[in-house]
């Protein structure tokens, strides 16, 4: 169990840093009207981003190692402290120092995520009911043409917010399909159509976020895509997947809910400007 947590820290570690090495390359090409093949493929040659995907790969499969043994709100928790290493990284490489208000607002986040993390009873993965591929399914098709719009109709950090938020939404769906492969032990069967879903949400949760970050502060999409990613995959793993609390943490887990949305609001607020 100790593995699993530590895993799930790592895990965020390099998803901070990520996010940070992945905005440095986007930032370096022009963000165009809409999401562009050719703007995409340009963002894909910086080795920035490169080393940042790289990064992000490592992330998943430790998540995967958390996801195994732990429930998923417990692991998206953790997972969403990478907005903290975020703030940190990007002090240290892009030269943006957080206010005394962000400060405030991360240590509010750091505290709802802690207490979703104390909350989440520990637990193997459960088999999910038939009908759970095709509900993926349709999300992966629902997100992708919010996407589509958020990104030809918005710009600077309402973009980054909307479309930050729709890559979380698509990182979490990566991260329910994966939950639902481990419990069935079919993550290598080419077959499933859980392993394909989790795939189209990966595609989707990198174009948006590579798009986000071309738009506004890296702050403002990573605290809104970690945002996403927490909460709505707990609440699934919570009412579908047989998550549960620890006896007597139920009103906890809410209340650190809230916490995490207010203080990830707080963070677009109040991000500083991007140099």
């Amino acid at each position: 169990m100790v593995f699993a947590y530590a895993a799930a820290i790592l895990c965020a570690v390099c998803y901070g840093l990520a996010s940070v090495l992945q905005s440095i390359g986007a930032r370096r090409v022009e963000a165009s009207e809409s999401i562009d093949a050719r703007s995409l493929a340009r963002i894909a040659t910086q080795i920035p981003y490169l080393v940042g995907l790289g990064l992000d790969g490592t992330a998943w499969l430790l998540s995967l190692l958390a996801l195994s043994r732990l429930p998923l709100f417990v692991v998206q928790a953790m997972v969403a402290g990478a907005i903290g290493f975020t703030v940190l990284f990007a002090a240290l490489f892009q030269h943006l120092r957080p206010t005394g208000r962000q400060v405030a607002f991360i240590l509010v986040l750091a505290s709802g995520l802690l207490g979703l993390a104390l909350s989440g009873a520990p637990e193997e993965a459960r088999r999910t009911p038939p009908a759970y591929s095709w509900g993926m399914w349709a999300g992966v098709i629902v997100i992708a043409v919010i996407g589509a719009v958020a990104a030809k109709n918005m710009r600077g950090d309402k973009a980054a917010a909307a479309l930050g938020c729709l890559s979380g939404l698509a990182f979490g769906g990566t991260a329910l399909c994966a939950r639902a492969l481990v419990a069935d032990v079919s993550i290598s069967d080419l077959r499933d159509p859980l392993l394909w879903g989790m795939l189209a949400y990966g595609a989707l949760g990198l174009i948006f976020f590579a798009s986000a970050l071309q738009r506004g502060s890296v702050t403002v999409a990573t605290a809104w895509l970690f945002t996403a990613e927490t909460v709505v995959p707990s609440i699934i793993g919570l009412t579908i997947l047989g998550d549960s609390a620890r006896p007597g943490f139920a009103l906890i887990a809410a209340v650190s809910f809230v916490v995490t949305i207010v203080a990830a609001v707080g963070l677009t607020l109040v991000s500083p400007p991007m140099e």
